[in-house]
């Protein structure tokens, strides 16, 4: 088992996003967009989003 530290995570805090309540994932988190989560198919929206743009884009040249 693992587990790691936010370094934006203040006492419970992330001083990124607003001094909101530390919620891996959400809008405006670092890890939002570029990781899975098991906890909620909301919070993956982005990834997925951003896997379909990915997709649907030609070859560079």
């Amino acid at each position: 088992m693992s587990s790691w530290g936010c370094p934006h995570e203040v006492k419970g805090l992330c001083t990124k996003v607003n001094d909101l309540v530390c919620n891996p994932g959400m809008k405006g988190c670092e890890l939002a967009g570029r990781y899975v989560f098991t906890s909620s198919e909301d919070k993956n929206k982005r990834l997925r989003e951003k896997q379909a743009r990915a997709a649907n884009e030609p070859p560079a040249k």
